[in-house]
């Protein structure tokens, strides 16, 4: 038997499975934290500063302004709590699930020590960068360069010990211990992993089942791409025989989206059995474009009506939104995207450009975008906001944020010259 729900219905499952729907607290404590993290289930890393780090901003979405330093001691140092590895893209998650990622940890062995590969053609860098780990306890690539002697020659570059560190944390035998600043800190697996857990094993297709639960439960409703997707994968023959198990066990509702078609024709969905479905969304949001929301172009594109890519590497003069612009979530719809830069010098949250997407509704949307805007400001700790020219909500925005009297930093806005 299989239920049939709308669009709409779809977005605000979704939206809620995603923390959307609660409120966030007065203050945020690491409880909320740990709550987030156990409905998204892993949070992606990226280097990209220009307006906050990616994995600051989920936590921003979802409980408003909070203390960063409250997720780098959580995340960042030594921590029981979380761990860094592969679940996605570089994320972290839970450090008891480090048994799940065994059969990831294979195929890297498997991959990275292939003849000819830069693992199997340097046997020695290898050995010698783990017993540096096991003498000395966790260490930076440059903590292990800077004390090697310099009679080596090239052998001994920086690259090839990063390349050394990066191959030990994909196969398992390093993880990473903590971050000085961005910079990773590595260290044997057994330094930093619990003992049971490390001994702890969980075979292939108890993994992908684990995993397929998982996504589907952050998910709220969603297709097979969009759960194979989620943690990245790739054997859809395992993903395909799990959800069966799934839905025979009654953990997952075979679920039709009207509109959720492929060339005409409808797209298999499924539905987490504890997913709930509200009346309305209410929340309003700034996403990061490696939010769970929107990470998966697909899904993005089906679910909200976002047809999004990064711009990072393209040209300048030929960029359509900007360098790094954000999707804007108002209720159930993803209604704009702006592109921010915190610019530490003058204490400004730039607006370096604003885009209706196709389904807002600027006059309703425009205040709710400028509050999270002015929140923003203030979480990155910034006096004023300067609004482009550059984008078909610019004008909007600039009014807008101009008509918040309860909130200081906005007093400061003015609209500067178009970027664009």
């Amino acid at each position: 038997m299989t239920d049939t729900i709308s669009a709409a219905q779809a977005r605000r499952i979704a939206l809620a499975a995603q923390g959307f729907t609660r409120a966030r607290p007065a203050k945020v404590s690491a409880r909320h934290v740990h709550s987030v993290m156990a409905r998204l289930g892993i949070l992606q890393i990226d280097s990209v500063n220009v307006f906050a780090r990616s994995h600051y901003m989920p936590l921003f979405s979802r409980l408003g302004a909070y203390d960063p330093a409250l997720l780098d001691r959580l995340f960042l140092s030594r921590t029981t709590h979380y761990v860094e590895y592969l679940a996605h893209e570089a994320t972290f998650m839970p450090v008891e699930d480090w048994p799940l990622w065994r059969f990831r940890r294979e195929h890297f062995q498997r991959r990275l020590a292939t003849p000819g590969s830069w693992a199997a053609s340097n046997p020695r860098t290898l050995a010698w960068v783990t017993d540096e780990l096991r003498s000395r306890g966790p260490l930076r690539p440059a903590d292990i360069r800077a004390d090697e002697p310099r009679d080596r020659g090239t052998w001994w570059d920086w690259d090839d010990v990063k390349l050394a560190l990066e191959h030990l944390w994909r196969t398992g035998d390093v993880a990473i211990s903590g971050r000085r600043g961005f910079e990773r800190t590595y260290a044997l697996a057994e330094h930093v992993i619990p003992t049971d857990v490390l001994a702890h094993e969980v075979s292939i297709p108890d993994a992908i089942r684990d995993l397929m639960r998982r996504a589907a439960r952050s998910s709220g409703v969603a297709t097979a791409s969009d759960l194979a997707d989620y943690y990245r994968i790739r054997d859809r023959a395992a993903v395909t025989t799990a959800l069966q198990e799934l839905t025979d066990a009654g953990e997952l509702v075979p679920t039709q989206v009207r509109g959720w078609e492929r060339q005409g024709r409808p797209l298999a969905a499924w539905r987490h059995r504890d997913a709930v479905l509200p009346r309305r969304v209410t929340a309003a949001a700034l996403l990061t474009p490696f939010d769970p929301v929107v990470w998966f172009r697909d899904r993005a594109l089906r679910a909200f009506g976002l047809d999004y890519r990064i711009e990072i590497y393209v040209p300048a003069d030929k960029r359509r939104y900007g360098y790094y612009s954000l999707p804007v979530l108002v209720g159930d719809r993803i209604v704009a995207r702006v592109d921010l830069k915190a610019d530490r010098a003058t204490s400004t949250l730039q607006v370096q450009s604003a885009w209706w997407e196709p389904s807002a509704l600027p006059e309703d949307d425009s205040d709710a975008i400028a509050v999270e805007l002015a929140l923003a400001a203030r979480w990155q700790g910034l006096e004023s906001i300067s609004v482009s020219g550059w984008g078909t909500a610019a004008d909007r925005l600039h009014d807008a944020l101009k008509g918040i009297t309860d909130t200081p930093v906005a007093r400061h806005v003015h609209l500067s010259e178009a970027v664009g």
